[in-house]
């Protein structure tokens, strides 16, 4: 078996105050002397989904020709409205539903019953410069593409000026990507960021989908009394809610009315978990990937954005009490169940820092990224 170090994945949070923490080495607990050794998956990645691959020489951004109101008065974006967007081209007969052109021909239409897909015909999913609230920042109009450059690793990682603050990519005149941006003397190369959703993408699928997940998962949570496991699942009669669509359709209700119809939520419950066990165990969640997913699963709209100004994530709180019995490295080379603290070996007792001082987006990404840490750590090492 594989030893797994005592230590965490990257967190991609990439709001203003927070994009800079991309160029660090590690989160807290990577590195680590801890004795503890543990299990890990033989594949698992550990790749967040901030660092997005290059789109190419030539990255699109688009122009913000209307602004859009939020929760906290942001404006609309264009890769916004490309999220958002589901009628296709004012000329074109092709139904919503039929996508652009090309594939295969003589298809014969829309399967019947098939609903309504969330998402449609959304553009790239850029890593940009956020507000508080998640909000993508404007300047004349235009989103603001955090720029990554290539390290000698090869890995992309953020571009950051002289005080350490991310770069944005300029415009051209035709309104394109820049490829190049020049600080003091040196040039650099850079490439917009892509936010990879992983199995999150479920969330693109016809309602109908979600709408048959959200009606297993209810049907389970009024059947029995429900209570919440160690990572922060919704659990019936000792038997946890771990269908990553059934999570995500949880999800989607929750934040959108505030409650999950005919369940009594037991204390400490926090929606940032749902979205956590609805994501890829091995992947990272950012705000990048939480204002998105909001805006394809209807909770974010044209005209307004979740707020989440009254979030705040307390990492010690949160987990300084959580205790898990997972099976950790003896010296002679065998595996023994043990207790451990999540809070100490996990994440090194080290706590988290919110870098707007108040609650926001970032706290609600950080959270959601902590239950999914904390999900893979104790399905990796569970006693089997």
């Amino acid at each position: 078996m594989i030893k797994r170090q005592n230590g965490m994945k990257r967190s991609v949070v990439l709001c203003v105050a927070a994009v800079a923490a991309l160029a660090a080495s590690s989160m807290p607990g990577s590195g680590s002397d801890s004795t503890f050794g543990f299990i890990r998956h033989a594949h698992a990645a550990e790749q967040g989904s901030g660092a997005g691959s290059a789109g190419g020489q030539r990255g699109q951004g688009g122009r913000a020709d209307q602004a859009g109101g939020g929760h906290m008065g942001g404006k609309g974006s264009s890769i916004d409205k490309k999220v958002f967007r589901t009628s296709v081209d004012e000329d074109s007969d092709r139904p919503p539903w039929a996508g652009v052109k090309g594939g295969k021909s003589g298809g014969g239409g829309k399967p019947f019953g098939a609903g309504t897909k969330k998402g449609d015909l959304y553009g790239d999913m850029y890593i940009l410069l956020r507000d508080a609230n998640g909000v993508p920042i404007l300047v004349d109009g235009l989103e603001q593409v955090v720029a990554f450059v290539y390290a000698a690793d090869g890995t992309l990682v953020p571009l950051l000026d002289g005080s350490g603050n991310p770069v944005a990519i300029p415009y051209t005149a035709e309104g394109d990507l820049a490829t190049t941006i020049t600080i003091g003397t040196t040039t650099y190369d850079v490439y917009p960021g892509e936010v990879d959703l992983g199995r999150l993408s479920v969330g693109r699928s016809p309602s109908k989908v979600l709408d048959h997940a959200l009606s297993e998962a209810l049907s389970k949570l009024t059947s029995g009394t429900v209570t919440l496991d160690a990572s922060g699942r919704l659990v019936v009669d000792g038997v946890p809610i771990d269908s990553p669509l059934e999570n995500l359709a949880l999800y989607e209700v929750y934040m959108q009315t505030g409650t999950l119809p005919g369940v009594t939520l037991p204390a400490g419950f926090d929606p940032a978990a749902l979205l956590a066990a609805a994501a890829d165990k091995t992947g990272a969640i950012s705000v990048d990937t939480v204002v998105y997913m909001n805006s394809i699963l209807g909770i974010n709209t044209t005209g307004s954005y979740y707020d989440f100004s009254t979030y705040d994530y307390d990492r010690v709180a949160t987990w300084a009490d959580v205790n898990v019995t997972v099976l950790v490295l003896q010296p002679d080379g065998s595996y023994l169940p043990t207790l451990v603290n999540v809070y100490q070996t996990l994440f090194n007792s080290t706590s988290w820092t919110d870098p707007t001082t108040d609650g926001g987006a970032d706290d609600f990404a950080t959270a959601a990224n902590d239950y999914l840490q904390v999900l893979e750590f104790v399905h990796d090492n569970e006693v089997r």
